[in-house]
């Protein structure tokens, strides 16, 4: 048998035989030396080994690797590198695995109540606020207290819109009639024409992330922007402007568009919506007047320093947290048109900030994905509702960043967003914002 493996390895063994052993057991293993110099292994005279013959071929010389193989080969390497990796970056523009009744199922029943009680208490308590700080800045009329009132005020005043705002969408309460009358009261307060911008609103929602048919902050086409004239672009892409523009948007709308949230006949409104929106703006009027006619009473000066500089700090907090809903993540995200766009797809494309102190103050409005969604949902469910629909939504949910108690890192993000956000393509479904490089190098 030993033969045959032997031959078979190209080994040819000597005739000679070593002696096998007769016992099977050593009973004695210190009387045998295996390496003992007198076995004939040691002899000069043995030559039992130079009879075993081993047959090996062995190439003269072993070739080299070309240089150019192994490049192809590091290029093949890369190749499959980079096709893993774009196999886990994630697409924000692809239509998502899941509907949008999924993310509903995920969100509790309760989040879904609304509780017009409780919707009241936050009017109290904010209107007692706005009140309590005019009376003490009044009294005191002290130019170091001034600066402290005009950024609380401005942000109370930013508060009562929000709530008013909850009030247009109807998750104040049931009740239509009860959202109406608070609604024109805080509205009215802060110079908002509250129907004209609910329905203005409303069609915000039910287009957001089309570039065509949103209503506010939506991008401009190439097109539109290239044809702006040089002050129209200076006034939307440099700060402070875009933080003031809310007044000039509710008269005029944005770049593109056309009519006014005042008028009645605007391409805004159906013919049923008139009524609305001629109340609106009579308490728009009123108010207006009321204020017009207290500068006679208390001096333009005061009014200036009560109402004048707090009413803007508003329109800024509006503009700014407007904006950031939609604008100024670091990774770039998709805006719809055409067979692209759905009112999921739209609504995934927005944004939750966390603003710190401010999140309590203004009504948790920096949860905005689900609350773009399901506007029916109650501010005060929002953060509970979105923790609960994070699993269905993965990758499509941004996580924000966390905020110091003054959200002063989301000033970086307004202008780098100013900077480099500009428009849109004309053509393409699915697009994504391009930068003018003469207006960045401005900037």
């Amino acid at each position: 048998m030993a033969g045959l493996v032997l031959s078979g390895c190209a080994i040819k063994p000597s005739s000679q035989s070593l002696p096998i052993p007769t016992k099977r057991f050593i009973t004695n293993p210190s009387s045998i030396n295996l390496l003992h110099p007198k076995d004939p292994i040691f002899s000069p005279n043995f030559h039992g080994f130079s009879r075993w013959a081993v047959k090996v071929s062995a190439p003269l010389r072993i070739p080299s690797i070309d240089q150019q193989d192994l490049d192809l080969e590091r290029e093949r390497i890369s190749s499959l590198d980079e096709e893993i990796v774009q196999e886990d970056k994630f697409d924000a523009g692809a239509p998502p695995p899941f509907k949008l009744t999924d993310i509903r199922a995920a969100i509790p029943k309760h989040c879904w109540v609304k509780d017009p009680w409780r919707s009241m208490s936050y009017v109290v308590r904010d209107v007692a606020i706005v009140l309590g700080l005019a009376a003490a800045a009044a009294s005191l009329n002290n130019w170091l207290v001034w600066p402290l009132y005009w950024a609380a005020q401005g942000t109370m005043f930013w508060a009562l819109f929000v709530l008013g705002h909850d009030c247009g969408h109807g998750s104040f309460s049931n009740n239509a009639k009860l959202n109406s009358v608070v609604g024109h009261l805080l509205h009215s307060s802060i110079l908002v024409p509250y129907h004209g911008w609910r329905i203005s609103h409303r069609t915000h929602h039910q287009n957001h992330g089309h570039v065509e048919n949103d209503e506010s902050w939506h991008p401009l086409t190439e097109k539109t922007f290239k044809s702006l004239d040089w002050m129209t672009r200076t006034l939307r892409f440099t700060l402070p402007f875009p933080m003031l523009a809310y007044p000039f948007y509710l008269w005029n709308r944005s770049p593109g568009k056309s009519g006014s949230h005042f008028d009645p006949s605007s391409n805004l409104f159906v013919p049923a919506e008139k009524k609305d929106v001629i109340t609106s703006t009579i308490c728009w009027t009123t108010m207006f007047a009321l204020l017009f006619g207290l500068n006679f009473v208390v001096g333009p000066v005061q009014m200036l320093k009560l109402y004048g500089i707090p009413y803007l700090i508003n329109v800024m907090w509006l503009d700014f947290v407007t904006y950031l809903h939609h604008h100024g993540h670091e990774d770039k995200l998709p805006w719809y048109r055409g067979k692209e766009w759905s009112y999921l797809r739209g609504g995934l494309t927005t944004i939750d900030r966390d603003y710190g102190w401010i999140n309590n103050i203004h009504h948790d409005i920096g949860t905005h994905v689900i609350h773009h969604l399901f506007p029916q949902i109650p501010h005060y469910h929002l953060i509970e509702a979105t923790e609960a629909a994070k699993p269905v939504l993965g990758k499509y949910y941004r996580e924000p960043k966390k905020s110091s108690p003054i959200p002063f890192h989301l000033l970086g993000e307004l202008v780098r967003s100013l900077k480099k956000d500009h428009y849109v393509s004309d053509t393409g479904d699915v697009l994504y914002y391009q930068t003018d490089d003469k207006l960045s190098k401005e900037k």
